[in-house]
C-alpha cells in the first residue's frame, strides 16, 4: 500500500522547487551578463516602484501657521530671505551616516552545592530487632540511611561586535506628513570594475531637524533602513552555491 506524501514533505518539495527555479532565473541573468559590468539601477520615482508603500502614521491635529504681515522673517526659517531647508515633495537632503558602534559582554557563572544526609532507626516500639529478617544481618539501625550528593557547573560567554560606517547620501523627500514630517529615500550606486556598491536610506524626520546646511544626522531619522551593502563578481564568489543554501535550510540535521 503506497502512503500519500505528508504536508511537510509537500512544503519542503515545493521549497526546494522554488529555490531551483528562483536560482535558475538568476543563474540565467549572471550568464547573460558574462564579460560585463553589473548594470546600474535606471533612475526612477521611487513612489512608482513596486514595493513602494505609503508610509501611515497617527498624526495630531494639523496646526494653523501664524503669519506676520508686517515682517521679513518668517518662523522656523535659518535665512533672512529664503529657508534652502528641504520642505516639500522633491526636495533633496543630505543624510550623514557616522556609526561607530562597539559592544562586549562578558558573563561567568559558578555555582557548587554539597548535601549529606544521615539517617537511623535505633529505636521504634522494638520493631527494630525485626529489621535483620527484612534487611541483611549485617543492618546496623543507628545508620540506616547515608546519602551525599554534590553538584558543580560552570559557565562562560562572551560577545564582541564592532560596526564603523562613515558616509553621506543624497535623499529625496517623497511624502510628507499632515504634522509636518517627511518620508526620506535615497539610494547611492557606485560601480568599480566588476562590484556594485548601493547605499540605501529611508525613514522619517523632522523639520526643526535640519541644520541650516541642509544635513541631517541618520541618528534623528525615525523607523530608518539603512543598508550597505554590494553585488559583482567579488560578492558572488564569497556566496555559497544556491544548491548549498538550499540543502542547509531544508537539511534537518
Amino acid at each position: 500500500m503506497n502512503r500519500l506524501p505528508s504536508g511537510r514533505t509537500l512544503r519542503i518539495v515545493a521549497v526546494a522547487a522554488l529555490g531551483l527555479a528562483l536560482s535558475a532565473c538568476n543563474a540565467g541573468t549572471r550568464l547573460a551578463e558574462v564579460g560585463s559590468p553589473p548594470p546600474m539601477t535606471r533612475v526612477v520615482d521611487p513612489t512608482a516602484l513596486p514595493d513602494y508603500r505609503p508610509v501611515s502614521l497617527p498624526m495630531p491635529a494639523p496646526q494653523v501657521v501664524e503669519r506676520q504681515p508686517n515682517s521679513l522673517w518668517r518662523a522656523g526659517s535659518r535665512a533672512f530671505l529664503k529657508d534652502q531647508r528641504a520642505n516639500t515633495v522633491g526636495d533633496i537632503i543630505t543624510v550623514l551616516i557616522s556609526i561607530d558602534d562597539k559592544a562586549q559582554i562578558s558573563n561567568k557563572t559558578n555555582r557548587s552545592r554539597r548535601n549529606a544526609d544521615d539517617a537511623g532507626l535505633t529505636s521504634f516500639l522494638g520493631l527494630e530487632s525485626q529489621l535483620s529478617s527484612i534487611l541483611p544481618n549485617a543492618v546496623n539501625p543507628a545508620s540506616l540511611i547515608d546519602m551525599d550528593s554534590a553538584t558543580a557547573n560552570e559557565g562562560s560567554g562572551s560577545v564582541r561586535r564592532g560596526e564603523s560606517i562613515d558616509l553621506k547620501i543624497a535623499a529625496l523627500v517623497t511624502q510628507v506628513l499632515p504634522n509636518g514630517n517627511m518620508v526620506i529615500q535615497g539610494r547611492q550606486e557606485v560601480r568599480v570594475n566588476f562590484e556594485m556598491r548601493e547605499l540605501l536610506i529611508t525613514g522619517v524626520i523632522r523639520p526643526e531637524d535640519i541644520t541650516s546646511q541642509n544635513t541631517i544626522s541618520y541618528e534623528k531619522i525615525a523607523e530608518a533602513r539603512i543598508a550597505y551593502g554590494g553585488r559583482g563578481q567579488i560578492t558572488d564568489v564569497q556566496q555559497p552555491r544556491y544548491g548549498q543554501q538550499v540543502y542547509d535550510i531544508i537539511f534537518p540535521f
